[in-house]
């Protein structure tokens, strides 16, 4: 029987969303991020209202949370605030990064990718099955997300009614596109994909593309 596409949680590697001290955004300019700046607490926070691209994408990132909460059901929106305010005190934790602004902007685009998908903001490409061998796991279904702010794939490993996934970003590769995630390294080329998974390597040839056209 061919395995059906189960979308479930997306494992992030950076979780909740940052709006300094709120979790509404409040009016602002262009270059001014969405909380108060006048009221910092951290480096974290008082780089990006000195900085008018981590503002922008401050910005950026209230508008998708704004956008996610009314696609959210109801009763996943107190989850969805837990996270945000969750985030809040490991996005200000980048102040132990050698790079305290790479960080920065490293949190907010891969959470605002991440929103963009689970909220349902971006279309759903059509999904990409594999079957695989050298691994427990027989099928790997792939969705190559490219509209996101970055570009990823949302990895799903299938066996039977266990399913496992993980969201992996596309990093510079000189053979085919190579994606990296939380334990999981991923590499396509044409119809044909390696993939190491935790401590499995499977090699994994496409062998139809899903017709489900809903939502994740």
């Amino acid at each position: 029987m061919r395995p059906i596409f189960i979308f479930v949680q997306l494992l992030v590697i950076c979780t909740g969303l940052f709006f300094g001290s709120a979790l509404v955004p409040n009016s602002a300019s262009a270059t001014d991020p969405s909380f108060d700046c006048s009221k910092t607490a951290h480096d974290a926070e008082e780089l990006i209202c000195n900085d008018d691209e981590l503002a922008a994408l401050d910005n950026q990132l209230a508008g998708v949370y704004q956008a996610a909460q009314h696609n959210f059901p109801e009763e996943e929106r107190k989850n969805l605030k837990t996270i945000q305010q969750g985030w809040i005190k490991g996005r200000n934790d980048c102040w132990k990064s050698d790079d305290l602004r790479n960080c920065i902007k490293a949190a907010y685009e891969s959470r605002t990718t991440e929103l963009q998908i689970q909220a349902g903001l971006i279309t759903r490409p059509e999904p990409v099955q594999y079957r695989c061998d050298g691994g427990e796991y027989d099928f790997l279904t792939a969705i190559f997300y490219h509209e996101t702010v970055l570009p990823v794939v949302v990895l799903t490993r299938i066996n039977g009614q266990d399913t496992r996934q993980v969201i992996a970003y596309h990093t510079r590769s000189g053979r085919g596109a190579k994606y990296s995630g939380q334990n999981v390294l991923f590499w396509s080329k044409n119809n044909e994909a390696m993939v190491e998974w935790n401590d499995d390597k499977l090699k994994c040839k496409e062998i139809s593309t899903l017709t489900d056209s809903s939502h994740p």
